[in-house]
């Protein structure tokens, strides 16, 4: 990939999606920042990465959607030359119930932080004509789930910051992307799928199931071929691919174009 000895900040890195991109991008020999909130986690999954990749990574514990927890990230962060943005999604629920602080938490957590640390990054990158972001977000972005609403709202409002700032910094050898996954076998999806089980009376496996069924595919994404996919965005061979929204989804999302 050509991308061997730089340096990646992977937030919310410590199990599934995350940690799927952290160990594609360390099996390129990419030295890692890896964040999460949960510290006990965060450093097996380090010691896992380092004894199996042999690169090194560092680690931060810290919640990436508050202030705080992006200035102990930055400032370990310094000379970055790859960036994944990542956070845990907002919860299933009711448009109806949703209020002010609701829809707030949620652009915090899902599009200003993804922002605070492209503005934080990007400059530096662009000094030094190289860089590459991968914001993780989400199928919602091309076709709204009725019950994440919180989350259609704030992932498109980063699609739309994403849109004006990567055609900016394209120009300075840096690229900006965003990585749509559909369904993946990972904590999230399992999150969702007994939301919905609580509320059709069916058990979470015939959840499951049923939305297996209803993937071309026939099944759910695996995280290591989401961090594959997120490792060639990082690459060398990525320089032409600018402001793209990349979807991940078993083929879920019917569309032409």
């Amino acid at each position: 990939m050509g991308i061997k000895g730089r340096r990646a900040l992977i937030c919310a890195g410590s199990k599934g999606l995350g940690r799927g991109c952290a160990q594609a991008l360390a099996a390129e020999g990419v030295h890692l920042v890896l964040n999460a909130r949960g510290g006990e986690v965060l450093e097996k999954t380090a010691a896992e990465i380092r004894e199996i990749y042999g690169v090194d990574v560092s680690t931060v514990a810290a919640d990436v959607t508050t202030q705080d927890g992006r200035e102990a990230i930055l400032a370990c962060s310094a000379g970055v030359d790859i960036v994944v943005n990542n956070a845990g999604g907002p919860p299933p629920g009711n448009w109806r119930d949703w209020d002010r602080e609701a829809f707030i938490a949620a652009f915090d957590a899902n599009a200003y932080a993804a922002i605070a640390l492209m503005q934080a990054t990007v400059p530096g990158m662009c000094d030094r004509g190289w860089g590459r972001i991968v914001n993780i977000t989400s199928v919602s972005v091309k076709q709204p789930i009725g019950v994440l609403g919180l989350s259609n709202t704030a992932r498109a409002a980063l699609t739309g910051f994403v849109a004006g700032i990567s055609r900016d910094v394209a120009l300075h050898g840096v690229t900006i992307n965003n990585l749509l996954p559909g369904l993946h076998a990972t904590d999230r999806t399992v999150g969702l799928d007994t939301y919905e089980a609580g509320l059709t009376g069916e058990s979470r496996e015939a959840v499951a199931a049923r939305r297996c069924g209803s993937i071309p595919a026939g099944r759910y994404g695996t995280a290591s071929e989401f961090g594959a996919t997120c490792a060639f965005m990082c690459s060398e061979h990525a320089g032409f691919m600018v402001g793209q929204n990349i979807l991940l989804d078993g083929g879920g999302f019917n569309s032409t174009l």
